[in-house]
């Protein structure tokens, strides 16, 4: 299993992968370098994520900024020993809140490491994530890809990858999340890689960003 920790990792992904799908070259051309957005894994990546969901991402990180008034790194010790309104304080919603609540508990518990799921195989990484209510499967893959390092994690419900790829490849339907899932089982063993590939593409062409907040 592969684990993305720099830019050569992304880098070797990408080779590998214009091998594996040629259409990829020209579509790599336009893309330019990709970015590795790596976060250390932990309580503060999942947070940021989910806090980052649905909101804007200027509204995202005033948030943040509330949560982290002094810039030190927000532990689930941390967040479980705020007072029980203070999600008010910060502008997050009560779902929201009660997701990252239920998380911080449950690495306080010890039942969730989230550094060790780094070097679980995707399948069980995925499981434990979205065990926990409030966390789906786009949280727990976009968790996986930047902050566990996994390198064939592929967000297919991203709605700015189905975007992407139907751009890329001249679709006239954008495909659907099980659709993309299977297109990309092609990318395999390297679909994070390819997921940044196409959030880059899709940038380029749109002359926007479309990475997640991470």
């Amino acid at each position: 299993m592969h684990i993305i920790r720099n830019d050569e990792d992304v880098r070797q992904g990408l080779d590998e992968l214009l091998v594996i799908d040629p259409r990829l070259v020209s579509i790599a051309a336009d893309a330019g370098p990709l970015p590795l957005r790596l976060r250390e894994p932990g309580f503060e990546g999942l947070a940021h994520i989910i806090v980052s969901q649905m909101v804007s991402r200027a509204s995202a990180e005033a948030i943040w900024r509330r949560m982290r008034p002094d810039g030190a790194v927000l532990t689930a010790e941390t967040y479980a020993a705020l007072h029980p309104d203070a999600w008010r304080e910060f502008g997050l919603s009560r779902a929201k809140a009660e997701t990252l609540t239920r998380i911080a508990e449950a690495i306080a518990a010890g039942g969730l490491d989230l550094q060790a799921l780094s070097g679980l195989p995707p399948k069980e990484a995925l499981a434990a994530l979205t065990a926990l209510k409030g966390v789906g499967p786009w949280t727990a893959e976009v968790y996986l890809m930047f902050s566990g390092g996994h390198a064939d994690v592929f967000p297919s419900g991203d709605i700015a990858l189905q975007n992407a790829v139907a751009a890329a490849f001249g679709l006239d339907v954008r495909p659907t999340a099980k659709g993309l899932a299977v297109m990309a089982e092609t990318w395999s063993p390297w679909r994070s890689v390819a997921a940044r590939l196409f959030w880059a593409y899709y940038a380029v062409k749109l002359g926007r960003g479309l990475v997640p907040v991470v």
